[in-house]
């Protein structure tokens, strides 16, 4: 029997070693918007002619490790060419420390790169971040790439990787990525933030005003009520039978309605009304008492300078 046709590959004994372990391999990228920030802000500070630049991703990792949180970012100064990349480690993990010591519980979970290419220093860069040493070891490193371009839309991908190589000289030098489905998770305060920074985007300067409270109040209620009436109308059509239902949409519906209180529309007016004036009431102590204070310090200041 003829062997020419096979392709033998070897694993090396340190290799071998290391990973005899299984470890769980994560099934979803969380990114949150503190993060791309970062990213998009080193971008727009790159050098002339810089074509990528890369930094250190910190999260957390589930107790399965099967969900990593990219909670925030740091840049990382590196020197690219066609021939070689140098990085410099040091201010990495000095960074890593001082941002370890501020936030404990975010961890080193990857790294970033303003690039979608995937090339040899990928390889190199994803294989140090994965290294034992100073590295994600036992887990592996999560690489995010992210494109900015200003004429079109951000583009986010995430990966991790195996390693993959003949000789054990090359090892360092390839690795096949493998892509990981990501999501942008964000919170109500965060949502706020990302749709004040939105509504400028048809603005030609790029500014936007902060609208007061009770204009944010307004703006929700008036999207509150125009969901409402999307839904009703949905409803109404797949009743007349013009739109075809949706099992899962329904089901849906329905779990939502029945988390709603069954109260009569007087009483529900009542308690709001109620509820109004509990609160009108401590905004007009909180204004008396700060307007005593401000009287308080004006005749002191007087009675110093007397």
């Amino acid at each position: 029997m003829s062997y020419g046709s096979f392709l033998h590959l070897s694993k090396p004994a340190s290799m071998m070693t290391a990973h005899a372990s299984s470890t769980p391999t994560p099934l979803n990228i969380i990114i949150h918007p503190q993060s791309l920030f970062s990213i998009l802000d080193h971008t727009l500070r790159r050098n002339e002619g810089q074509e990528r630049v890369i930094g250190t991703l910190l999260g957390q990792r589930s107790e399965d490790g099967t969900e990593i949180e990219i909670r925030s970012a740091f840049a990382v100064p590196h020197i690219e060419s066609a021939a070689q990349v140098e990085i410099d480690m040091e201010y990495h993990k000095t960074m890593y420390n001082l941002y370890h010591k501020a936030n404990p519980k975010e961890i080193l979970v990857g790294w970033y790169a303003t690039s979608l290419e995937l090339n040899a220093f990928s390889a190199l860069i994803q294989n140090f971040y994965s290294s034992v040493s100073d590295g994600t070891y036992p887990y592996p490193a999560v690489h995010l790439t992210m494109q900015a371009n200003p004429s079109s839309d951000i583009s986010i991908k995430t990966y991790i990787s195996t390693n993959v190589g003949v000789l054990p000289d090359k090892i360092s030098e390839s690795c096949l990525f493998v892509p990981v489905p990501n999501e942008l998770r964000y919170s109500e305060s965060e949502r706020s933030g990302l749709e004040l920074v939105a509504s400028a985007k048809n603005n030609e300067n790029r500014d936007t005003s902060i609208i007061s409270d009770i204009a944010s109040l307004e703006k929700s209620v008036e999207e509150v009520i125009a969901m409402l009436e999307r839904v009703s109308a949905y409803v109404s059509s797949v009743q007349d039978g013009t739109t075809p239902g949706n099992v899962a949409i329904g089901k849906f519906l329905v779990a939502n309605l029945s988390l709603a209180p069954k109260i009569d529309a007087d009483e529900l007016e009542k308690l709001f009304n109620s509820h109004l004036q509990d609160i009108l009431l401590v905004v007009y102590l909180s204004n008396t008492i700060k307007t005593q204070m401000e009287l308080f310090n004006g005749l002191k200041r007087t009675a110093v300078i007397s």
